[in-house]
């Protein structure tokens, strides 16, 4: 699944739209992870898409203020991926969903297994129920030691558990969760409450320069992603843990572990992330 660099990627590369006009939209099958609202042509067709934002993995289209304001959520999903084309091209088997502007640029949902979303929101997007509920992002000032360490002040759960629930942080999926917590030296099955502030606060800071290295790679591309421009991401060929399964550790030379944690592969070296907590000194 595309996680937040991904996510991010995508939206960079749909900027070039910003501000141009949308003169068709084309749905080709409804029945994505919620239906596809019907009325979709009317509410976009004429208007302009102003502004290209993201909260955590959804990307939020402002299409303006006329006789209906909203925002078009569009989410990828498992497998989805939406494409900026220069024309309209012919759609292929998978291809849901179009937006095509005045100039001929189209921006194309792609999504084999159809658990991506196209919905309308037509009341302020941070009160619905998709987005109300969320978490700080990862790379704003409000995600910090202090915070981090009072949401898992009461967590008997796994610290990459923690860290994967959007409502303590969004956008920290299964990827950047073993790549931090190594980065961290902390160990992933700790649980969230043993850690101390100054491990929170590391922490913290690897999440951060995890994702922002992954985000100047253009994300991972593992199967299915590539960005609006086609171009798939590189940060998979830096993974220190991740998929590397009875690999050397890059800083150890121990093999690289791979337990199952909440239901997700978690890889980590048990060399350099002891089981056993070592608190920082406050």
């Amino acid at each position: 699944m595309p996680e937040l660099p991904e996510v991010e990627v995508t939206r960079r590369g749909l900027l070039p739209v910003e501000g141009a006009k949308i003169s068709q939209v084309t749905i080709r099958h409804h029945g994505l992870r919620w239906p596809i609202p019907a009325a979709l042509p009317q509410y976009l067709e004429g208007r302009r898409l102003l502004r290209l934002t993201r909260r955590a993995k959804y990307i939020l289209a402002d299409i303006g203020q006329t006789q209906t304001e909203g925002v078009l959520l569009l989410h990828l999903g498992m497998s989805g991926r939406l494409c900026l084309l220069d024309r309209d091209y012919p759609a292929e088997k998978h291809d849901h969903f179009d937006l095509k502007f005045e100039d001929g640029r189209v921006i194309r949902l792609r999504d084999p297994r159809r658990f991506g979303a196209v919905l309308w929101l037509d009341n302020p997007p941070m009160q619905h129920a998709l987005l109300a509920s969320l978490g700080p992002e990862p790379l704003e000032s409000s995600f910090n030691a202090d915070y981090l360490h009072a949401q898992l002040a009461s967590r008997s759960a796994s610290i990459k558990t923690s860290i994967m629930d959007a409502h303590v942080v969004v956008g920290v999926g299964n990827i950047y969760a073993s790549e931090s917590l190594f980065r961290a030296r902390i160990h992933p099955e700790i649980p969230a409450k043993a850690l101390s502030v100054a491990q929170c606060a590391l922490l913290v800071q690897e999440i951060k320069s995890t994702l922002l290295a992954a985000l100047e790679a253009g994300g991972s591309s593992l199967r299915d992603f590539f960005g609006a421009d086609g171009n798939p991401g590189y940060f998979q060929q830096t993974y220190t843990v991740y998929g590397r399964t009875g690999e050397p550790c890059r800083v150890c030379s121990q093999p690289i572990q791979n337990i199952r944690l909440g239901q997700r592969s978690t890889f980590y070296c048990a060399h350099c992330q002891p089981r056993q907590t070592h608190p920082l000194k406050k």
